[in-house]
């Protein structure tokens, strides 16, 4: 029985909402990722795992700051400590897509150590474990420094490039994939996109120009017993009727509000025996993202105020990250007291915001007029439009006419 982990796009660094801690000096959010972290590798150390797979985008750059790389660190080197194997693949977050320059995991590979395993370029890994032996194939994210491209590309478009990354990623899986010991249990750990992949939004907002895409077909061959991706940040199977199983594990931790509704965590796989692989996705802890929306009512005597303080504390908001938004009425002001319902949120970890939403009111078009015309013309014309001054409206422009005469 072979059993690894599977997870990714962990983004140490990411730092949208939150705030210092005042215990350790360190970004609430950056805590909240380093324990979602943590707690795969206790999964890990508890179940006595053969290896630990991580699919890419471990920082939010290619530039992290000391004090995440010696979290990420910190909890490698708990899997290091127990001989378990880490298998880390890059990312395109990882990636500085420059030619010559190291990614940010690169370091990893450089140690004077066993068991880090970094794939910065396609390969195989032969893993022995102490349940037996494993092929591991890696693809880091695909780019033109990474995927040999010949002279006759330098001349094409971005797409073009594009195009033949995908299919050159495809060819290059393909030939990995035969060239394996068809009775050696095998795993393609791969960062990139597949067509059927849905996005979460967050990760949308991220690609560097196009994804080079890959079909599930192209992954799911033989003799692969799972396909470990990372790039999505939602868990889905792929291949859910067939063999092998082609899955994005999803990040650990939120990013951002666009996974607010999504469940988080990480993928446990085991492979008894040759052909019968199986995978269990594990929830992990996280931190709360809620919107709440409310709608204020058109009764001009009920208090704004308290519907959305009624609003908010139907909610469990304790400790998590709050968006409020709320709509307001055309025909009503705007009259919601901001102190009460920031002292409502008090609980929440983060009010990201409390936004009004007024639908603007439609203003009636005014005749054709003119700066040529007279004083008298435009009243009258003016007067016209306004049905609730019809009957005062020879008086209005005879009072009106007095004061500009008396003026000039």
């Amino acid at each position: 029985m072979i059993k690894f982990i599977h997870t990714a796009d962990i983004h140490y660094g990411v730092e949208n909402y939150g705030k210092v801690d005042s215990k350790t000096g360190i970004h609430s959010r950056l805590l909240d990722f380093h324990k979602a972290l943590n707690f795969c590798i206790d999964t890990a150390l508890e179940e006595d795992v053969d290896f630990f797979l991580f699919s890419g985008d471990a920082y939010k750059t290619t530039n992290p700051s000391p004090t995440q790389q010696k979290l990420l660190m910190e909890s490698f080197f708990r899997l290091y400590a127990k001989n378990i194997p880490v298998i880390i693949i890059v990312g395109n977050h990882d990636n500085p897509l420059s030619f010559g320059k190291a990614t940010s995991l690169d370091v990893f590979g450089h140690l004077p150590l066993d068991g880090f395993h970094v794939v910065s370029k396609p390969k195989t890994i032969r893993l022995a474990t102490k349940n037996g032996p494993v092929n591991i194939v890696g693809i880091p994210w695909p780019t033109r420094n990474n995927v040999t491209l010949s002279q006759d590309h330098n001349s094409k478009s971005a797409l073009q490039i594009t195009e033949y990354l995908s299919s050159a990623v495809g060819s290059i899986i393909e030939k990995m994939a035969q060239d394996l010991d068809p009775t050696v249990p095998a795993v393609l750990a791969s960062h990139l996109t597949v067509s059927s992949g849905i996005f979460s939004g967050s990760e949308k907002r991220a690609v560097y120009g196009n994804d080079p895409v890959l079909l599930p077909s192209q992954l799911a061959i033989k003799p692969f017993d799972y396909v470990a991706l990372g790039h999505l940040h939602r868990y889905q199977d792929l291949n859910q009727e067939g063999y092998p199983s082609v899955v994005y594990s999803g990040s650990p931790e939120r990013v951002d509000f666009g996974e607010r509704k999504e469940d988080k965590g990480f993928c446990l796989v085991s492979i008894p025996e040759k052909n019968k692989a199986s995978h269990a996705f594990i929830k992990t802890p996280t931190r709360a993202f809620i919107q709440i929306e409310v709608k204020l009512s058109e009764d001009e005597e009920k208090d704004q105020t308290e519907q959305l303080v009624s609003e908010i504390k139907k909610h469990p908001i304790q400790d998590a990250i709050l968006k409020i938004i709320y709509h307001v009425p055309a025909h009503l002001k705007n009259k919601v007291d901001l102190r009460e319902v920031q002292r409502t949120c008090e609980p929440a970890m983060y009010v990201v915001g409390i936004i009004p939403i007024c639908k603007p009111v439609s203003r009636e078009k005014r005749g054709n007029l003119s700066v040529d015309m007279k004083l008298e013309t435009l009243l009258n014309l003016y007067f016209d439009e306004k049905a609730d001054l019809k009957s005062k409206k020879d008086t209005l422009i005879k009072k009106t006419l007095e004061l500009a005469q008396e003026e000039s």
